[in-house]
């Protein structure tokens, strides 16, 4: 089968690119917009969703879906980012991690929404400038780089601010990149 997918909201030179940041977790669902327009970068909104364990698990990936497209059709993103996945000492609770970001990048996708992915190390790197920075750093850092008056709540959404931010960083470096490998030398 095949089937067509939507084309990505366009982003328009000059105006902000704006990047949907998502923390996933069955239990929590961290989400985070931020635009970026030049070097700088603006909050745009943030939250959490949070499931109960007394919920089957089905139904638990149907609101994390919900909010997801709920999001994605009010805020328009231009790029999403989301933390890889990481198997600590929990197989099941990897599993269910997995699962949920299963679902929020299958509705960004459908949505024709590019998707990025960063590992806890990477984020961590690129908003404090230390790869094993502790959270209540992270958090401080992500208030810092916002301009914020204040740390963001809860951590999730948080942790989705900064995984918003390692991409509009990395997206900066790319930028440069491509500007300086289009460059010719100029003749004298």
């Amino acid at each position: 089968m095949t089937f067509a997918t939507p084309a990505p909201p366009v982003h328009q030179p000059g105006t902000p690119l704006r990047i949907l940041g998502i923390d996933p977790g069955t239990a929590s669902t961290g989400f985070g917009v931020v635009d970026r327009l030049g070097v700088r970068m603006t909050p745009v909104w943030y939250d959490c969703l949070t499931t109960s364990p007394r919920e089957a698990p089905a139904a638990r990936l149907v609101r994390i879906a919900q909010a997801t497209r709920e999001i994605v059709e009010r805020m328009q993103p231009h790029a999403m980012a989301i933390e890889e996945l990481f198997f600590g000492a929990s197989a099941k609770a990897a599993l269910a991690v997995g699962q949920a970001r299963g679902v929020c990048m299958v509705i960004c996708a459908e949505a024709g929404i590019p998707v990025y992915e960063y590992n806890n190390s990477t984020i961590k790197m690129a908003v404090t400038g230390y790869g094993r920075a502790d959270k209540l750093q992270v958090m401080e850092m992500v208030k810092h780089q916002l301009g914020m008056s204040e740390v963001p709540r809860p951590d999730h959404a948080a942790d989705a601010l900064a995984i918003a931010i390692t991409h509009a960083g990395s997206m900066h470096v790319d930028i440069v990149a491509a500007r300086t490998r289009t460059r010719t030398p100029r003749s004298r």
